[in-house]
């Protein structure tokens, strides 16, 4: 691996304490970058590339590349981002004085408004799904909370996942949440996923009453072997439980992160509370749900005045 890159790497692990996930990511789009640079500038491996060798001109073929291969216009474009940001390293670093990637145009990519549900949908997944259901078994509590605190509070699939016992004031209704970048934020929760955490706190400990030496486990979620949670399991059961109520494609957590988000726009919620509660490091971020609030809007209006 090129010096420089392995630098970078170790920075963002360490400085902007990225998680594991986007470091690899990061590395995969840039290590595919590198390649495309050996052959490019005929060096025998990555690590006697000169990045001064390399300008706007380079990376431009680089890009007709992943065209030619029929990439995505949004994958072409994490894959640029990912070099602009090396770069833009190596030139705070005083390793270069400009960034060849600077005046490189990012590719135009379809914005996609998020999948969300609607209340009456919410409606019939936290009530009338979880009627027919056995409610005293511990799969019913647990997948019961967790769709609770994904809706409730806009967690993502790795928040909820690390969440730990300390980190829930059940008194206050609060949740101290480990985010992107491993920075920590307060997200409230209220009355219902309070009542569904409880219920599933007391098949929980009969669980632990079985599995003794998981006793002191720090972990809120478990499995039915009492271990922490998993990112498949989790997803499994929220795909199987969506589409129980809704025929959309997407049927990830991250619909319930979406929804929490539109349905607290749409009841008068402002932005900023909005983009604190999710873990926003940009309100931009968040503005994509008010997007989705004008679509509400014209699509009421489309149905209900009649000159529209």
């Amino acid at each position: 691996m090129h010096a420089w890159l392995e630098q970078y790497l170790r920075f963002l692990d360490v400085e902007r304490r990225y998680s594991r996930h986007t470091v690899i990511a990061y590395q995969t789009d840039l290590e595919q970058f590198f390649d495309f640079l050996t052959k490019h500038l005929e060096q025998p491996s990555t690590d006697r590339l000169n990045l001064r060798n390399v300008d706007a001109l380079t990376i431009r073929l680089w890009l007709g590349e992943l065209l030619a291969q029929k990439m995505q216009a949004r994958t072409i474009a994490r894959k640029l981002a990912a070099v602009k940001s090396f770069f833009k390293y190596c030139v705070d670093a005083k390793y270069l004085l400009a960034s060849p990637a600077a005046l490189v145009k990012t590719p135009k990519t379809e914005k996609r408004l998020p999948a969300f549900l609607t209340p009456e949908q919410m409606r019939q997944l936290l009530d009338d799904e979880f009627a027919q259901l056995d409610p005293d078994s511990f799969e019913t509590r647990r997948d019961r909370a967790i769709l609770e605190l994904l809706y409730g509070s806009g967690l993502r699939l790795s928040e909820l996942i690390a969440l730990n016992i300390e980190d829930i004031d059940m008194e206050n209704g609060f949740l101290k949440v480990l985010g992107k970048g491993r920075k920590h934020r307060i997200v409230p929760f209220g009355n219902l996923a309070k009542a569904a955490l409880k219920k599933y706190f007391e098949v929980r400990e009969n669980l632990l009453n079985v599995f003794v030496e998981a006793r002191h486990t720090p972990a809120v979620f478990l499995t039915a072997k009492a271990e922490r949670i998993y990112p498949m399991l989790v997803q499994r059961l929220v795909k199987k439980h969506l589409g129980r109520v809704t025929e959309m494609k997407q049927k990830s957590p991250h619909v319930l992160r979406h929804t929490f988000a539109t349905h607290l726009l749409n009841n008068g919620a402002d932005l900023r509370s909005v983009s604190e509660m999710l873990g926003h490091s940009s309100l931009a971020t968040t503005e994509i749900y008010t997007h989705i609030t004008f679509e509400r809007l014209k699509e009421v209006y489309q149905q209900s005045h009649p000159k529209a």
